[in-house]
């Protein structure tokens, strides 16, 4: 089983809303933004082994007692689901090869809607420069019609030339949330730096076997397109098998542990990205999130976080109908299968093992409903 099929941890993740961003004007340095990596916490006292046994399941729950089920085996998953375009295929493999794209800066025509531009700027109010509106001279990226900061800022880079510097006019909004900001007018002094153009390599067997094998396990075009494409439909199959057990499943009632543990799994993953970031979590969710604090985070994450529960319930449910259980020996083969991993202590240290488990019992039940389903 390749690498590419890591996606297929789906049940837990969801546990996890994305955090909603949205472009701004930063307050500190242009280049304090928020990158890919979760990073690593404790300090909400909360863990994610909290309220789960050493067997992966939660805590003082027979799920069974709550819910009735609906008739998990055999479900029939239609053609549309799983039967995948290759549109859809090469629209994963572009995104494989964009991660190879090389780079070009262009400085010989103007700027066009949907280009990438490199630019500096240093924002003023009343002729006086305030704190996090300048790039000081670092240069950051923007894409016209997909970056968005406030007013029509970007929208007013259209048709300059790199190598140009002048001024963009801006009303921030009222409720921007920074006080000394709110509603003022400014003036940005932007230098067009250049323009970027990706350029994506060639994709041929050579390609593929250079870059992918280790990574992926293919070793031409064919194997790369007719891996992604497995990979594809096991994830439309699996999301479908969610929806339906959700969909038809009858919840005599929901735990509130279940909902509470979803609720601090929510804060938890913000607060460790304020902790990463130095900053407490309210000014985190208000800066990169747009909410005041964690009562109105979960107030807008209430459906997501209800949901995710019910699942939880639903997937444990049916591991207690049909007999499924976790073994130390099935966590072992979980990350050396699905992420190449034969020691996964990292893991166990940060999520704990009853974590561990309860996502490798989860997997194993949507592998149990997915091997008895019928595709049409």
């Amino acid at each position: 089983m390749n690498k590419y099929k890591t996606g297929l941890i789906i049940v837990v993740v969801i546990a996890l809303i994305a955090v909603a961003y949205f472009s701004f004007f930063p307050k500190g340095n242009n280049s304090d933004t928020v990158d890919n990596t979760t990073p690593i916490s404790k300090s909400t006292g909360f863990n994610l082994s909290d309220s789960i046994d050493e067997n992966g399941l939660w805590e003082g729950i027979s799920a069974l007692e709550y819910v009735k089920l609906c008739n998990y085996k055999g479900i029939t998953i239609p053609a549309s689901v799983h039967n995948i375009s290759d549109e859809a295929v090469q629209e994963e493999i572009n995104k494989i090869l964009a991660d190879y794209a090389t780079q070009k800066e262009i400085t010989d025509r103007p700027i066009a809607d949907g280009d990438t531009v490199n630019i500096d700027y240093v924002g003023k109010i009343d002729g006086v420069e305030f704190e996090g509106g300048s790039t000081e001279g670092s240069g950051t990226e923007v894409t016209i019609g997909v970056t968005e900061y406030i007013d029509d800022f970007i929208e007013q880079l259209i048709g300059h030339t790199p190598g140009e510097t002048f001024d963009i006019e801006v009303t921030f909004p009222e409720d921007y949330g920074v006080e000394e900001l709110n509603g003022k007018d400014a003036v940005f002094t932007v230098t067009i730096n250049y323009i970027v153009e990706s350029e994506l390599p060639e994709l041929n067997d050579d390609f593929v076997k250079e870059n992918l094998a280790e990574s992926y396990g293919w070793n031409t075009v064919e194997e790369m397109k007719s891996g992604i494409r497995e990979s594809l439909k096991e994830n439309a199959i699996f999301n479908y098998i969610q929806q339906y057990l959700i969909d038809n499943t009858t919840i005599l009632s929901l735990p509130e542990s279940l909902v509470k543990y979803q609720e601090n799994s929510t804060i938890k993953f913000y607060q460790d990205y304020a902790d990463y970031y130095s900053m407490t979590i309210d000014e985190f969710l208000n800066t990169y999130v747009g909410v005041t604090g964690t009562e109105e985070l979960l107030s807008q994450s209430e459906q997501n976080n209800t949901e995710t529960a019910t699942l939880y319930l639903i997937i444990q449910a049916i591991a207690e109908d049909a007999g499924i259980k976790v073994t130390d020996e099935d966590v072992t083969s979980y990350f050396s299968e699905y992420l190449k991993v034969d020691d996964f202590s990292q893991y166990e240290e940060f999520y704990g093992m009853p974590y561990l488990k309860l996502m490798v019992l989860n997997q194993k039940v949507m592998d149990y409903i997915k091997d008895n389903a019928v595709l049409e």
